[in-house]
């Protein structure tokens, strides 16, 4: 078993063992078990599971850094949501935003990045959700 936890800047989200934790950094996603290697990266907007006694859950998480240590996986995140948390009509409106924005760009590469950040985090609000 490995640890997870993961904290917001508002609230402790998930602090209990598990078995696998799956993470969506920006070199992509990372599967971790027990005994995984030491790592520390960033997050990128996604669809973070983690895996318990046969049940998989899910979190939309998005900015932050993921560190790994012994049997140990900490996520700290700009935002962590469960399902139920995740309104998708306001997910719909921030990617149609996104979207447009992005689409007419002709700003900085740093403003750009910030765009497509909000896009992708939109994008997996609405994935977790199943576009309800």
């Amino acid at each position: 078993m490995i640890n997870l936890e993961i904290v917001t800047p508002e609230k402790m989200v998930i602090d209990r063992p598990v078995e696998s934790v799956t993470v969506p950094t920006a070199n992509g996603e990372i599967g971790i078990l027990e005994n995984h290697a030491p790592l520390i990266s960033t997050l990128k907007p996604g669809i973070l599971s983690y895996n318990d006694k046969g049940t998989t859950e899910q979190l939309v998480i998005s900015g932050g850094f993921v560190e790994v240590s012994t049997n140990k996986v900490s996520i700290l995140a700009d935002v962590a949501e469960n399902s139920q948390e995740v309104d998708a009509d306001a997910a719909r409106i921030q990617l149609d935003e996104a979207r447009k924005i992005l689409g007419d760009w002709k700003g900085s590469e740093d403003d750009f990045e910030i765009e497509l950040e909000k896009m992708q985090q939109a994008q997996a609000r609405l994935q977790l959700t199943g576009g309800r």
